[in-house]
């Protein structure tokens, strides 16, 4: 009766469980149809429900029938393709990883497939869209494999998304540099980074069509071996399942999809990542979604949904004339920002992020001596920042200079020069003060400013007041952009306070608020003057290009400050750093010293900022040599950090005014390019 009364009993539940996964898989069909038909109904042009459904039926004016079957066709079209390819790759790469944060955004796919078509259009090669999606699939599996390979496989690990969005920034910066290069060749590749899916003609769709189902018969057929993986490798292997060859092959796959999609619309962030987790909780309810082969086409529906939507809700809050130029990827990128914040209020903490600094006190000789070397160096490059650029100096003219009995040509070069490396060396040093007060009170090796989007924040304050006053005074910047580093480092370090200062949620918040701010970046750039486009990304590149002195005297007073509190506070600075126990135990009150360390932190970064662009990784690579040099006690490490600091920039600013002079490139993408290997080599060190 036992054994009678069981089988019974599983059946119902069988049965409920696959009743339930067709009939959420119905809904969303019916959703993702009822956004398409919406979606063709809006446009700039007066075709309206009715002009759509006689246009469709081949009743309609020429003109309609031209407006809907050339433009609002595709359009709707590219957006269920690209869709369903993100929301299907997404769930194949969390699936395979075990990682519910693994998406096209944070393996650095659309990153890689971005800067690949960079090289290509600069070359001037005209291929077919066919070879694109090809060159396009080349660049996002390499950073796909780059961001698995250093980060490894796990639940609930960050450190996928902290290698993936370092090496984001590190390729991003590469292609913005090849946009600033070549601005005749890569006209509109900065508009196309933001993915729109707006499209003249079916031929695109197409195209790309049979990638999307060739990858998708690939991942169903290895449907059962993923569903294996989920149990662990070990338990995958005694089951025969081939774990390195099926892994490899998924990632392909979802590349070739991510590839697809890239070449189609351009990188529509985030939907890879949110389609997959909508789905989980149904999956929860409805056991049948549980499977790989069931879960991916469902996850392509809501991906579908996401980017269906996110066009619509465009159109319907934005005026038609102004939504043709918004993309429709800004929308998605919002929606995912919002998204990530709160993945990382619901993500648990998990310690070995990055591996502590090793407690060790060098000599006072040693300390002596580095900062003697330090000293030497960063006047050397000054020195050089001044002699070296377009046209070379000699020491004479500078003395002249000084003296005001210098010629016409020699004092308008260093009229020019002479506040850009200033900039730098300034910026550069408050950068290392804020990433050293950041790492000391959140008591993580790899917090930064930029990580933690407080950059983010400052680059959107002051971006808004250069597209909309573009004779806004220094001092004017640097508040708008300490007005948006305030707003972001409350968002930040508010909702990463509670439980103190998790490593997981405190890096998560931070790329969530570092993604919106990139999004309204975008925005901005896109709906203001063209020229502001130019205008925006020289300054978000991190170029000192056109800085006068009065440009400097924000960030100087900034680091002034800074450099006063953390000599004064250098004890309280190191207790903060230790534990939460040891403060209260020798009578420091946590919750003010923290607050008041953050807000001078936040200070330095909004006038850097506002000082020299956008420059990241500064404020993690000083503070890291310097422990490394002269160990952990702040009274020597904030002066090592602030000369290497300094250095850095300097040295970053002089390589891009002097290496293919008379052409130029920002600081902040040469120390993109120094500083994502050294991130991803701090990642990899923690891993061992």
């Amino acid at each position: 009766m036992a054994v009678t009364a069981t089988t019974p009993a599983a059946r119902p539940a069988t049965l409920t469980s696959t009743t339930g996964a067709v009939a959420v898989t119905a809904a969303l069909v019916v959703l993702v149809a009822a956004l398409a038909v919406v979606d063709i109904t809006q446009g700039t042009a007066s075709v309206g429900a009715s002009e759509v459904w006689k246009a469709l039926t081949g009743r309609a004016d020429p003109a309609d029938a031209s407006v809907v079957v050339a433009s609002r066709l595709p359009r709707m079209t590219a957006g269920l393709l690209v869709g369903i390819a993100l929301g299907m790759a997404g769930a194949a790469l969390q699936a395979v990883s075990r990682n519910v944060l693994a998406a096209p955004d944070t393996l650095a796919v659309n990153a890689g497939s971005y800067l690949s078509l960079g090289l290509l259009t600069v070359t001037g090669t005209s291929i077919p869209l066919l070879a694109s999606s090809g060159v396009a699939f080349v660049g996002g599996l390499a950073a796909a494999a780059t961001v698995l390979g250093l980060s490894g496989l796990g639940t609930g690990t960050v450190r996928l998304v902290l290698a993936g969005s370092a090496l984001t920034l590190g390729l991003t910066s590469v292609t913005e540099g090849l946009l600033l290069l070549y601005p005749e060749q890569t006209n509109g590749l900065y508009q196309w980074n933001q993915g729109s899916i707006s499209q003249n003609g079916f031929d695109g769709v197409v195209q790309m069509v049979p990638l999307v189902l060739v990858a998708l018969a690939g991942i169903l057929l290895l449907a059962r071996r993923v569903d294996a993986l989920a149990l662990g490798d070990d338990a995958a292997r005694g089951l025969g399942v081939p774990v390195r060859g099926t892994r490899i092959t998924t990632v392909v796959l979802a590349a070739l999809l991510s590839a697809a999609a890239v070449t189609l619309a351009g990188p529509i962030g985030f939907v890879g990542l949110c389609a997959p987790a909508l789905v989980r909780p149904l999956a929860r309810r409805f056991r049948g979604l549980l499977r790989t082969r069931v879960a991916i086409p469902v996850a392509g529906l809501v991906g579908a949904a996401l980017v269906l939507g996110s066009d619509v809700v465009l159109r319907t809050l934005v005026k038609a004339d102004t939504a043709v130029s918004v993309p429709t990827g800004v929308v998605t990128s919002l929606v995912g920002a919002l998204f990530l914040v709160t993945m990382a209020m619901r993500t648990r903490d998990t310690t070995g992020v990055s591996a502590p600094d090793r407690l060790r006190i060098p000599s006072r000789t040693v300390f002596l001596a580095t900062t003697g070397v330090l000293v030497v160096a960063l006047v050397g490059l000054v020195v050089a920042g001044v002699l070296l650029g377009d046209s070379k100096l000699l020491m004479g003219d500078v003395v002249n200079w000084a003296s005001g009995q210098a010629g016409r040509t020699v004092s308008f070069v260093l009229d020019t020069r002479v506040p850009r490396v200033l900039a730098a060396l300034l910026a550069g040093s408050a950068l290392a003060l804020s990433g050293t007060l950041v790492q000391a009170v959140t008591r993580n090796p790899l917090a930064e400013p930029g990580v933690l989007g407080v950059s983010g924040g400052a680059a959107l304050g002051a971006v808004l007041l250069v597209t909309t006053t573009p004779v806004a005074s220094s001092w004017g910047v640097a508040g708008a952009a300490f007005a948006g580093a305030a707003a972001a480092s409350v968002v930040v370090f508010g909702l990463s306070a509670r439980g103190g200062f998790q490593q997981n949620r405190l890096v998560l918040v931070g790329i969530g608020v570092a993604a919106g701010s990139t999004a309204l970046i975008s925005l901005l750039i896109v709906l203001t003057d063209p020229f502001n486009a130019t205008k925006a990304l020289t300054w978000l590149s991190g170029s000192t290009y056109g800085r006068t002195l009065p440009d400097a005297v924000p960030v100087a007073a900034a680091l002034v400050l800074g450099i006063v509190v953390a000599v004064l506070r250098r004890t309280e600075l190191d207790l903060v750093s230790l534990d939460d126990d040891t403060p209260a135990l020798l009578g420091l009150r946590l919750p003010p010293a923290r607050l008041g360390f953050l807000v001078v932190a936040v200070l330095l970064s909004a006038t850097a900022v506002a000082a020299a662009g956008t420059i990241g990784f500064v404020g993690l690579v000083a503070p890291h040599a310097a422990r490394a040099l002269v160990g952990r006690r702040h009274v020597r490490v904030v002066p090592v950090a602030i000369l290497l600091g300094g250095a850095l920039v300097v040295a970053a600013d002089l390589i891009g005014r002097t290496v293919i002079a008379p052409a130029q490139l920002g600081a902040g993408l040469m120390t993109a390019v120094i500083g994502t290997p050294y991130f991803l080599y701090l990642l990899v060190r923690s891993r061992r």
